[in-house]
Formats: structure tokens, C-alpha cells, sequence
């Protein structure tokens, strides 16, 4: 049994890096733990780690004896909130320098908001310290005690001690999360995971069996020359938000927008039949159309041109990993049947319809789709059968 206050078994964990701990989470909640041990007289800690996501500022965690740690992630408006800079986490992050207040002495400075509320919690001492990445960027964790008269000038040494190792796993934490936001963001998270596994050298590929989507906006030239480009790029970031949150909702995957196109596939595998993810991916479909005809109806509410998608859906073997140049890769899918449905796309403006499937697609169906006839398409020997939604009619669509 060491010393009270020794926190050397916890610093030696964290130095040896806190292994045992799978998930951030569990960091906190077995360094907490191993403080205690060490005869801390912890209430409550927290640490809060900027993160690089398009969406999510930063994630906070925050312990309690005997609960579960507690996760919630921040936008980036929390940066310029009151609740932020008014209080101690926003003097650490900005400062780089710790604030301790010993809430138990009638005359401690009380001059955060949030110190009145610990204080009506009956905490006697917090302590709030900055995290320092070996990059410069500054971070927080704060731990508090209920216990009479504050924490000892012991115990506090050994809190101390564990905030340089805690900052460093914490960065190691941080970079691997960011890396895994970064690659989910820009190729997908099932490419992500990949890449992340080691799959990662030029013409890593494997044959996979997934129903394809390949749509794109009609018109998209002359409404780039008839608009300011903030304003384009709004138009064409709310145009894939309407396709994206359906894919994703129905397990797909998005692997690439090109310029006002979008590529996704819906893998099929062991717990996923051809019918299960064609029918994903036409639900997905129906989807998308619906919240692009919300979107169409309120451009033209406000006097703007009006967005029109063509959709086409194939099911087929593609080539799935690396290629690309030497020392800058991409993590797609190619092959004939990539081909196929992007000719296909082109007949949606011919045809004067939304969305049109192959025969392979439509096989997988049901009556969800209607034959429209053979067609020939360009790089390809023999007419192809194409499908489409009985709701839809050319006429109806050329309309809109």
C-alpha cells in the first residue's frame, strides 16, 4: 500500500498506455478508479477533447462514483457560448493555464458561474487543468472532492502528477478517433475501416457483390452559370443531404460524389441477401425522391430553378479497393457493372424519369418495378431491359 496521494500505479498505467482501457470512456472511468485506489477523494472529474469532424466540435466525459461515464458531443457553437467561455473550461483552453478553487474557504474567489453550482453541491474543491497536445492545442480536464476542507496538499500533488500522462493518451485518443472521423468523411466508414485495418497498398482489391447507386443533377451547367457560387454550393450540398440521410438510413454506403454526381453501394454479405439490399436501396430511392421533391418545391417557392435528379439502380460484381497513382490512392469500386449504371443514369432525362433499375435490379423487386423496355446503351453490345416506379410516367416528369 503506497502513500496517501501516491498516484505513481496510475501514472505508470497511463505512461504504459492505459491498455486495459478499450474506449475513452474507459479511460476516465479506470483513471478515476485507480485515483481513488490511490486515496483521492474524487466526486467528480471531467475532460473534454477537441476533435476534426465536419459536425462535432468536441466530445465531453464526465464521471460520477458508481455510473456509468457520460458521453455527449458539442457542435461548434458551444466555442462561442457563454456556458463555455464563462466558466472554467473556456479560461483553460484559451489561457493554457489551470484554475483551482478551494470551494470550502468562505473567502475563494466565486467568479465562474459554475463554481455556484458546485458549491451547492456541497463540492469543497475543484480543479481544472489544461491538457497539452504536443501540437500546441490545449485541452481541459477538471477534477472535484466533497470531501471536508478541500483536497491535501498530498492529494493534490497527485492529481497533478497524472495531467502531463493523461495528455498524452488523450492525444493518442484523439488522433485515432480524428483519423477514423477523417477517412468515414471522405471515402465512407466501411472503406474507412478498411484503410484503417492496413488495406491501404495499390491494387488491394476484392470482388464484392452490391446493388449500385449512381444518380446525378439534370441541368446542373446552366444552373452553375446562373448563380453565385455560395449559393451553388449550398444548392448542391442540400441536394446530396436529401440522397446521403436516406443511403445511410438504409445501411448503403456513399463512396464518392463526383461534381453533382453520387456513387453508393449497397454490399450484400452473410446477413444480407441480393433482395434484402436491392429493396434497401429502392426504399432508399423512394426516399431521396421525396425529400428532393420537398426540396424542388421550395426552390420554386422562392423564385430559383428547381434541381432535377436521374437515379439509376443495378445489382452486380464490382472490383472494391485501391487504385489509383503511386502515392495518391482511391478506395472506389470499378468494373462493368459501375459501367452499366451510369449509362443507365443518362436514359433518366430521355426516358423522362427519376429513377430507372436493370433487370438484375428489378429481378430482386418484385412489383415495386414495371418494365419500360429495352434500350441501347453506349459501350454496350446488346439492348439492356430497364425498369422503373409504376408511380412515375414521363410525361409527369418532364413536367416537373
Amino acid at each position: 500500500m503506497g502513500t496517501r496521494g501516491d498516484t505513481s500505479p496510475v501514472v505508470e498505467w497511463l505512461a504504459d498506455g492505459a491498455r486495459s482501457a478499450p474506449a475513452s470512456q474507459d479511460v476516465l472511468a479506470q483513471l478515476c478508479d485507480g485515483l481513488l485506489a490511490c486515496g483521492i477523494p474524487l466526486a467528480r472529474a471531467a475532460v473534454f477533447v477537441q476533435t476534426l469532424h465536419p459536425d462535432i466540435m468536441g466530445r465531453s466525459f464526465r464521471w460520477r462514483p458508481g455510473e456509468p461515464v457520460a458521453v455527449a458531443e458539442a457542435g461548434f457553437e458551444v466555442l462561442q457560448s457563454s456556458q463555455h467561455l464563462d466558466n472554467p473550461s473556456g479560461h483553460v483552453r484559451n489561457r493554457g493555464i489551470a484554475v483551482r478553487r478551494r470551494l470550502a474557504d468562505p473567502g475563494c474567489p466565486m467568479d465562474y458561474p459554475l463554481l455556484h453550482e458546485l458549491r451547492a453541491d456541497g463540492i469543497t474543491d475543484y480543479f481544472a487543468a489544461p491538457l497539452r497536445f504536443t501540437n500546441d492545442e490545449v485541452h481541459f480536464a477538471s477534477f472535484a472532492t466533497l470531501q471536508p476542507g478541500g483536497f491535501t496538499d498530498a492529494e493534490f500533488a497527485g492529481l497533478e502528477a497524472v495531467i502531463n500522462p493523461l495528455a498524452r493518451i488523450a492525444e493518442i485518443r484523439a488522433l485515432r478517433r480524428t483519423a477514423g472521423n477523417l477517412l468515414n468523411t471522405y471515402v465512407g466508414r466501411h472503406a474507412g475501416e478498411r484503410i484503417l485495418a492496413g488495406q491501404i497498398r495499390r491494387g488491394h482489391t476484392e470482388t464484392i457483390h452490391a446493388a449500385l447507386w449512381l444518380s446525378d443533377m439534370r441541368g446542373f451547367t446552366p444552373l452553375a452559370d446562373s448563380m453565385a457560387p455560395a449559393r451553388l454550393i449550398g444548392l448542391l450540398d442540400r441536394f446530396f443531404d436529401c440522397q446521403v440521410e436516406a443511403i445511410h438510413a438504409h445501411e448503403g454506403e456513399v463512396l464518392k460524389f463526383i461534381g453533382d454526381g453520387l456513387f453508393a453501394i449497397f454490399p450484400t454479405g452473410a446477413s444480407r441477401s441480393a433482395d434484402d439490399v436491392c429493396r434497401a436501396a429502392l426504399a432508399a430511392a423512394r426516399a431521396a425522391r421525396e425529400r428532393l421533391a420537398t426540396f424542388e418545391a421550395e426552390q420554386e417557392a422562392q423564385g430559383f430553378p428547381a434541381p432535377r435528379h436521374g437515379l439509376a439502380l443495378h445489382l452486380g460484381e464490382v472490383l472494391y479497393g485501391n487504385i489509383g497513382g503511386a502515392d495518391r490512392l482511391d478506395f472506389t469500386c470499378i468494373g462493368p457493372a459501375v459501367n452499366l449504371a451510369a449509362r443507365m443514369e443518362k436514359l433518366t432525362a430521355e426516358l423522362g424519369r427519376r429513377i430507372v433499375a436493370s433487370r438484375e435490379f428489378a429481378a430482386h423487386c418484385g412489383a415495386e418495378l414495371t418494365p419500360l423496355g429495352e434500350f441501347a446503351l453506349r459501350g454496350f453490345g446488346v439492348a439492356h431491359a430497364v425498369f422503373g416506379l409504376p408511380d412515375e410516367s414521363g410525361e409527369q416528369c418532364r413536367s416537373r
